[in-house]
């Protein structure tokens, strides 16, 4: 029989509290797209990061090609071939794109660093997956899409058999997952073994040929690609079937209109926006990577200095230019980026829920713990999210109830005009029929969603309508009953001469 490329043999890792990983025992196949598969917290991340040398396992053993292994570093484990594409990404924000690539072997000469061919060198990581960034930019200043394509231009490009892709697409729009996707296959080809992590059912279904199933830490089956459908691969993820359904606000009569956006441009990020969006309404937002949706709700947040136009809220003008004179008129933005932009990690996810209604809370300007105690704990119940981790810090729970975090803040503010930017990146089937559902319920309550969307069926399924921005401008708008995957797709790439 042909040695698989990894094997898991009792993997344990525990946690204070918690145990990530619980005798955890599968293989898999040399040259093989390998998918692992769960709820949030379910160990899939943890079982990567194992494998990668990030963290090392309580328990068990790993085999690499049938040889015994423990890595005690990242180091360790690039040493042996294997490298991994993290869902959060770690960079030095700081530094440039090629010193990100080539940090740790920095080519030198005489004790300085060799700028010139420091830079070839990036430009080549850069091109073997036909990434086309300035590897002179700084890290900071990238898109988290961009991002993403740097780690996975060093995960390819340093030459590893085994690759494990955690949540890879979470941040790519169409292009760019295509792409991905060819570059897979093409690894694939050349002997390469991918482990990949994803929430995304169309992805497992066409990349992958074997999938395995965690649940609570714990393996619960691997199978052939081939032997499964998308309801049995979700039933034994959630330990239930996962049932469609038809939203409700999309049924109901539709409210006053609560805002109006009139020419709104900002140089070299969107140019003219005009919309209406209504209470009970949830308006969708299609469009490829850099067709400024993120960059117009950031600006109807206050975060764009530069923004030129006209804001009606409740049919008054207002100029909004702070976050604080936009939570003000009611409204909200759960950003792209919840770890940056979203959340304060160090602190308590109690802290993070009642953070924009501290001075609610206060008296003397001292927080009343026990009000804020509470008031987190209906708020966070609202999400599903439970109480006994509200005292944990932020950085400790799965993206799952760190998104919803983000959401249940929003509920304490009591805003009423909620822009969602990639509500559920990088979260579970389980949780991002949760967020659906959540988002469903706001809109019947009167509550008016600008939602901001790569995955076309959740647009498709929630929206009443859909604007599709195309290189900063609206180029389209199709109705619910008129919407397909093809129709938006078409009018995102510039295909369609009608729209």
């Amino acid at each position: 029989m042909t040695v698989p490329a990894v094997s898991f043999h009792g993997v344990t890792k525990r946690f204070p509290g918690v145990v990530a990983l619980d005798d955890v025992t599968f293989d898999v196949a040399r040259g093989s797209c390998h998918a692992v598969c769960g709820e949030n917290g379910a160990g899939k991340s943890t079982l990567g990061k194992v494998l990668a040398g990030i963290q090392e396992p309580d328990g068990g053993e790993l085999l690499l090609d049938g040889r015994q292994v423990r890595f005690t570093s990242p180091r360790d484990a690039l040493a042996s071939g294997v490298a991994m594409v993290h869902q959060e990404l770690a960079f030095c924000e700081n530094l440039s794109v090629a010193e990100n690539l080539c940090l740790g072997q920095l080519p030198s000469r005489r004790g300085f660093v060799a700028w010139t061919e420091l830079q070839v060198r990036a430009t080549q990581l850069l091109d073997t997956i036909g990434a086309t960034i300035d590897p002179t930019r700084r890290v900071g200043t990238l898109s988290i899409a961009e991002q993403q394509l740097v780690q996975i231009a060093a995960a390819v490009g340093g030459g590893a058999r085994v690759i494990i892709f955690d949540e890879p697409t979470s941040s790519l729009g169409q292009n760019d997952a295509e792409r991905l996707f060819s570059l897979i296959g093409q690894l694939k080809a050349g002997g390469v073994t991918v482990i990949y992590v994803s929430h995304r059912m169309a992805e497992i279904f066409r990349l992958c040929d074997s999938a395995t199933v965690l649940r609570d830490g714990r393996h619960v089956s691997t199978d052939p690609i081939a032997a499964l459908d998308e309801g049995s691969l979700v039933q034994r993820m959630i330990g239930r079937r996962l049932e469609q359904y038809f939203p409700t606000h999309a049924r109901a009569a539709l409210g006053d209109e609560v805002l109006r956006v009139d020419c709104l441009t900002s140089p070299g990020r969107f140019t003219d926006i005009s919309f209406t969006l209504r209470a009970g309404e949830v308006l969708g937002f299609a469009g490829l990577v850099g067709a400024g949706r993120s960059e117009l709700a950031q600006a109807l947040f206050g975060l764009d200095p530069h923004v030129t136009g006209d804001i009606y809220v409740r049919g008054r003008r207002e100029p909004i230019r702070s976050p604080r004179a936009a939570m003000a008129l009611g409204l909200g933005l759960v950003p792209e980026d919840r770890k940056r932009q979203g959340l304060i990690l160090s602190m308590l996810a109690r802290e993070n829920t009642t953070l924009p209604i501290l001075e609610r809370l206060a008296r003397l300007t001292f927080v009343r713990r026990g009000l804020e105690r509470d008031l987190a704990r209906t708020q966070t119940s609202r999400v599903k999210v439970r109480s006994d981790v509200l005292e944990n810090a932020t950085t400790s729970l799965s993206g799952g109830n760190q998104q919803k975090l983000v959401l249940a803040k929003w509920l304490a503010a009591r805003s009423d005009i909620l822009m969602l930017d990639e509500p559920t990146r990088g979260v579970d089937v389980g949780a991002k029929a949760e967020l659906h559902t959540w988002i469903d319920q706001m809109a019947a309550e009167g509550a008016a969603v600008l939602l901001i969307s790569s995955e076309l069926p959740e647009l498709l399924n929630l929206s009443r309508r859909i604007l599709v921005l195309r290189g900063g401008r609206v180029v389209g708008e199709v109705p619910r009953e008129h919407a397909d995957q093809d129709t938006v797709l078409r009018m995102m790439a510039g295909l369609d001469a009608a729209a």
